[in-house]
């Protein structure tokens, strides 16, 4: 995001602005930066945030490639969001012991228990590699062959890596919107084992409702521990033999909480944000993109909450799921809101006749950087990208049956001899615990009927023409037909995906092929424009970048490690204060207003009790005389965020990230310093939580709160 919508203020310095919009990187944190967390009460040496065996960062891990969590005990005790945690806490829950309802906590190592395609990944390294990647002729190569050489050299310096420590890898990523780019080192741990997890009424508390929106008190927290090689104290994959992790370092736990003001800094893996994109790309991810999303996903989502509030098993399978669409069906709904709201494209549109102009005084990307060529790329391919989201959402993601017909024709394993094709099979494995047949064909079936009401006809895959002639447009019947007549839905099927005969007869195939001669022609289509779009980003950010040049710039987020900064405190919206954080006694009445179990404010009558008692012991605040619950700052944060710790002054945990308020719902373009707020868990709830529900002693003890 730029600093400031007119060329003059390129001339402020640091000093006249506070600066705590941001996604740092920390190996190269500007001085003036750092000068700037200093004059808000950071006390740790520039050196402690990534330099040395000591240093904060290494206490900070990629949570499984979508979320953030921190290192909090010697044995390797990793804090992370309930809602990060939910997928493995469901894949371990059954009827008979939900523990996605109940909550669960392992009383031993033994108890701990291992979860499939779950890592913690550590940043060893990083650095920038910009002028390696330019003398190799980057910017003179098509997309693929940028793609190519980018892959070749992250294989190259992975086998480098790998003469230091066999367990590292490399990763090459853009930065500044592939002005330039950096490698990052870093080392998986993939013995990763659930520990400690609250029942979902507090987890998830106020679920759908309160998601995006403050007050909030939420206790969104899980724990987890890693595990290595008992010889190495390295990476291994999951042995009983394994034992605890034994990390570098380790965040320092505060129970002396904070105040109004206080300096505040979270350190994470945001994932992606667009704050220099123009204001063309906006517009396309408002009506293109945002607007579709809401659509789709409100249809899908009624469906799915319905069958979720009959059927208790039905719940467990989908919880993950449905959280997982809500939260961006939201966050896209908001974000829509803000768009307008705050008139962002128009101060797009001012800053870039700015750029115009400051263009035309210097020459720099005369010729190259065209607005007006941005423009028509970003027209031309609207309908087609309106389209592609419609398919995406409504087919692509939406079922169990349209996933197993699309990695028929691409992505499935193949079994069987390679030298003789016609043998050669596809097997899925029974994952009959993760979908429900009944809920599966509703939607299915909804959103076939609700794609074909939305794009135009030339959009519509091959298969509608068997919905028209045969079914006479009855979509529920079409999808009853596909789950009888393929075998792509029966338990143990051997799927002979070369013999025309099968294909033929099986309605899957046809489903399948349809799909994916809609997506790769709209695919083909988007390419050229896109690469055009592409360009005149990267062309927009530069010259942004070289304006503003006398000002520090972070790059857009992209998954890596960055800090944010900024202090405790509230807003102030419509004459109304925020408040900074939120009390028992506020929870207490959500609780009491329903007895509904399927109720976003549903909690079990011990929360009731722990949370009226008032005796809150070493987790009360000083400042405050309650507990307090969450907090906010105004830290700059984005999904993947989520689970990110945050630090005082001292470098010492006082909470977890989770959330965003409702008015922050544009940041991933526009950052609104008055009132974008992030939303944490404070650290003396997760520990009242800890100790009074769980009576986790053992775990207290290890973090040093016991």
């Amino acid at each position: 995001m730029k600093k400031t919508l007119l060329i003059i203020a390129s001339m402020l310095c640091l000093t006249q602005a506070r600066a705590d919009e941001g996604m740092w990187t920390l190996y190269n944190l500007p001085p003036a930066v750092y000068a700037q967390m200093q004059a808000e009460g950071f006390m740790m040496p520039y050196e402690g945030l990534y330099y040395g065996d000591r240093a904060i960062k290494n206490a900070v891990v990629n949570f499984s490639g979508y979320c953030t969590g921190v290192v909090v005990s010697p044995d390797g005790l990793v804090f992370t969001n309930h809602h990060c945690g939910f997928d493995a806490i469901r894949s371990h829950s059954t009827v008979e012991h939900d523990y996605m309802l109940n909550g669960f906590y392992a009383k031993s190592y033994d108890e701990e228990l291992p979860n499939e395609d779950m890592f913690v990944s550590f940043m060893i390294d990083q650095k920038e590699i910009t002028d390696q990647v330019k003398a190799l002729g980057y910017y003179e190569l098509n997309s693929e062959g940028r793609e190519s050489l980018i892959d070749s050299l992250q294989h190259a310096m992975t086998d480098a890596a790998k003469l230091i420590d066999t367990t590292y890898h490399v990763s090459i990523d853009p930065f500044y919107e592939g002005n330039s780019f950096f490698a990052t080192t870093y080392q998986d741990f993939t013995d990763l084992r659930l520990v400690f997890t609250i029942p979902k009424s507090m987890g998830k508390f106020g679920g759908d409702t309160d998601n995006w929106m403050w007050p909030r008190q939420t206790c969104d927290f899980s724990v987890f521990r890693i595990y290595a090689d008992p010889k190495t104290n390295g990476p291994a994959a999951y042995s009983k033999d394994n034992v605890p992790y034994h990390p570098k370092y380790w965040a320092p736990v505060s129970l002396q909480g904070y105040k109004d003001g206080d300096f505040a800094m979270t350190i994470g893996y945001p994932g992606s944000t667009e704050r220099y994109l123009s204001s063309y790309g906006i517009k396309n991810m408002r009506d293109g993109e945002n607007t579709v999303r809401v659509q789709v996903r409100g249809v899908k989502q009624e469906i799915m909450r319905r069958h979720m509030d009959a059927s208790e098993a039905v719940r467990i399978k989908y919880d993950s799921k449905y959280a997982q669409s809500a939260n961006y069906w939201k966050n896209s709904m908001g974000m829509n809101k803000c768009i307008d709201s705050i008139g962002i494209i128009a101060q797009k549109e001012r800053f870039e006749q700015s750029i115009r102009q400051w263009q035309d005084s210097t020459g720099y990307l005369k010729g190259e950087l065209d607005f007006e060529k941005l423009r028509k790329a970003y027209a031309a391919q609207f309908n087609h990208m309106r389209a592609f989201y419609y398919l995406y959402e409504s087919l692509w993601t939406t079922s169990e049956f349209s996933s197993r017909a699309r990695k028929i024709i691409n992505g499935a394993e193949v079994q069987g001899p390679e030298d003789k094709p016609e043998k050669q099979y596809i097997q899925f494995k029974d994952n009959s615990d993760e979908w429900d047949e009944a809920l599966d064909k509703e939607v299915l079936a909804a959103m076939l009927k609700n794609y074909a009401e939305h794009v135009d006809t030339k959009y519509l895959p091959s298969f509608y023409k068997t919905i028209n002639d045969k079914f006479g447009n009855d979509y529920t019947a079409y999808v009853n037909y596909l789950y009888k007549k393929s075998d792509f839905m029966k338990k143990g099927k051997k799927i002979y995906f070369n013999d025309e005969k099968i294909i033929k007869k099986d309605p899957g195939f046809e489903f399948g092929i349809g799909l994916y001669e809609i997506i790769w022609n709209l695919r083909e289509v988007l390419q050229e424009s896109s690469e055009v779009i592409e360009e005149q980003e990267r062309l927009l950010c530069a010259a942004v970048l070289r304006m503003e040049q006398d000002m520090p710039h972070y790059s857009d987020a992209n998954f890596t490690m960055r800090l944010s900064y900024g202090q405790v405190g509230g807003y102030e919206l419509g004459g109304t204060q925020s408040g900074y954080y939120t009390t028992p006694e506020s929870l207490v009445k959500k609780m009491k207003s329903t007895t509904d179990p399927n109720h976003d404010y549903f909690a079990e009558p011990i929360m009731h009790e722990l949370l009226s008692s008032k005796e809150y012991g070493p987790y009360a605040d000083s400042t405050t005389g309650t507990m307090n619950l969450c907090f906010l700052t105004n830290n700059d944060i984005t999904g993947g965020n989520s689970g990110s710790p945050m630090f005082d002054g001292k470098g010492q945990l006082i909470g977890l990230a989770f959330d965003g308020n409702w008015d922050s719902l544009s940041s991933d373009i526009f950052f609104d310093k008055k009132l974008a707020r992030c939303i944490g868990v404070d650290i003396r709830f997760v520990l009242f939580m800890m100790d009074r529900w769980g009576h986790a002693d053992r775990l207290l003890r290890e973090i040093g709160a016991k």
